[in-house]
């Protein structure tokens, strides 16, 4: 039986392909799940993947993953650097959670630098573009792989 992972995206990435491409890439959101859904097939998972502007819906997500996920992969954009609710809710999660982001906030403003999140994440991907999104799975697969 296949393992299944959430793979969560936050506010604005449903511009994906046409917002900031210098910073972001020009990758669709539907281009990257497939992306996604591909690499997670050849290493024997499933997914879920949804990107919403909403927190509560996110959080929503999060509070299925409790007991319907064996993993978690969160790009929560905007809300990593403001949300105490998706730290919160994440805090609840027994599974592996990897935190993603396509750029690297380090990088970009001091704001940015600040993340509630990664105080849940058992790890962090950052700056790899969308590539990041199949590193994270890969990851994500070995670790499920050795428990």
């Amino acid at each position: 039986m296949s393992k299944q992972i959430f793979v969560l995206n936050g506010p604005n990435l449903n511009l994906l392909g046409t917002r900031e491409p210098d910073i972001y890439g020009h990758t669709t959101l539907a281009e990257l799940k497939a992306m996604c859904e591909s690499r997670a097939k050849s290493r024997g998972l499933e997914i879920f993947f949804e990107q919403s502007n909403s927190e509560a819906q996110i959080l929503d997500w999060i509070h299925q993953a409790i007991d319907g996920a064996d993993g978690i992969i969160i790009n929560p954009a905007a809300f990593t650097h403001t949300s105490v609710a998706i730290l919160d809710a994440l805090n609840n999660v027994k599974s592996p959670i990897i935190e993603l982001h396509i750029s690297n906030p380090h990088k970009r403003e001091s704001f940015r630098h600040v993340s509630y999140v990664t105080a849940a994440a058992t790890g962090l991907i950052a700056g790899l573009g969308v590539n990041g999104y199949v590193v994270a799975i890969d990851a994500m697969a070995d670790m499920l792989a050795a428990k």
